[in-house]
């Protein structure tokens, strides 16, 4: 399984997925900076995978930083963090591993500036190994929804690029092949920046799955015609009251779902919902630029010169139109998400059951 991205001798080692399939190509991150600008233009993407390289950015950042005592070290560690979250405004994880490793850090106030450098590391680390467990977990509840026999559509890419591991809306689809099914996967190529053809056929194929590709718009004649038995997506940010903010064009294939009677299901990591979020309209959308659109890889011209474009990288799905949103602890319907956030919760109760 291809490593989206690992800490490795004081450096961060980064696939640029801007470059796949033409090139398989690993970036040496020696500065935060490198990192920041790795999230801006796509060479790392998928929500579980910015929060890592976030994380791994603010680690690589603090290596640098000349400190007295802790209230100095977080006073030059607040430029890094701000950096990160002014990369991608949609994904929520980013924000996550801020928020995870100023708390980690507040907690050990009391020890050296260079141990904290080193909790640091041993932080970002912990949170990509635990994004793979988190994955396959998500992967063992979501399986159930799978037959076998079943062809899955797929939207953008969830899989082991846009994570630490094993991928998110993947993670169901491998589980299932390990319990014996025979399924197969139809990836939409998603229009501009093509990670449906470029990343999901890509990984799907070097894992060996059965996958084909098509093009965003015939989805929905192949629901028409028996040909898709269900939908899995990943999601970038979604809302405590279960709508959904993901790669643009995921609300159409969970529309044409709904006229289809499909299950259309959303693979997240508990990381990524925000409760503090009360609906999908309060989510930041990010606009990117024009040339995603005019241009095939930025080289290739598709539309005239001036056109005015409208790039927006996500879009929000209304949760009446999510069969269920499955999370490393069970599936559950969206309108139970925010019963979570309960102590003591009976979590039995709630899992949605297949």
């Amino acid at each position: 399984m291809v490593k989206a991205i690992e800490w490795k001798d004081g450096k961060v080692i980064m696939l640029d997925q801007s470059r796949l399939p033409i090139e398989v190509k690993f970036i040496e991150c020696t500065d935060y900076q490198i990192i920041a600008e790795g999230i801006k233009k796509l060479w790392i993407r998928g929500a579980p995978a910015i929060g890592i390289a976030a994380a791994m950015g603010i680690s690589l950042g603090a290596q640098d930083i000349r400190a007295e005592n802790f209230d100095e070290f977080m006073e030059r560690l607040e430029p890094i963090f701000n950096t990160m979250l002014s990369t991608r405004p949609t994904a929520v994880n980013i924000k996550w591993a801020v928020e995870r490793i100023r708390s980690v850090l507040i907690g050990r106030r009391g020890e050296s500036v260079d141990r904290l450098k080193e909790v640091l590391i041993e932080e970002a680390n912990k949170i990509l190994d635990e994004d793979i467990e988190v994955n396959k977990a998500i992967g063992r509840w979501g399986a159930q929804f799978i037959k076998d026999g079943d062809t899955i559509l797929t939207h953008c890419n969830a899989g082991s690029l846009a994570t630490g591991g094993y991928g998110t809306a993947t993670a169901p689809i491998l589980i299932a092949i390990e319990q014996g099914k025979k399924i197969q996967v139809i990836a939409d190529e998603t229009r501009p920046v093509l990670q449906g053809a470029r990343l999901t056929a890509w990984e799907l194929m070097q894992e060996g799955i059965p996958v084909t590709l098509i093009t965003d718009s015939s989805a929905g004649a192949l629901m028409k015609s028996g040909e898709i038995d269900l939908c899995i997506v990943g999601t970038d940010r979604t809302a405590r009251n279960g709508d959904v903010a993901n790669k643009i064009g995921t609300y159409t294939v969970a529309v044409l779902c709904r006229e289809h009677d499909i299950p259309f299901y959303v693979a997240a990591p508990l990381s990524s919902i925000d409760f503090s979020i009360s609906f999908g309209e309060l989510i930041p959308i990010e606009e990117r630029g024009p040339e995603e659109v005019t241009h095939i890889f930025g080289k290739c011209q598709i539309a005239p010169d001036g056109v005015k474009v409208k790039n927006m990288a996500f879009d929000v799905t209304p949760h009446r139109y999510v069969t269920a949103i499955i999370t490393e602890k069970g599936a559950f319907r969206p309108r139970d998400l925010k019963k979570l956030m309960r102590d003591n919760v009976n979590l039995d109760e709630l899992r949605l059951k297949p």
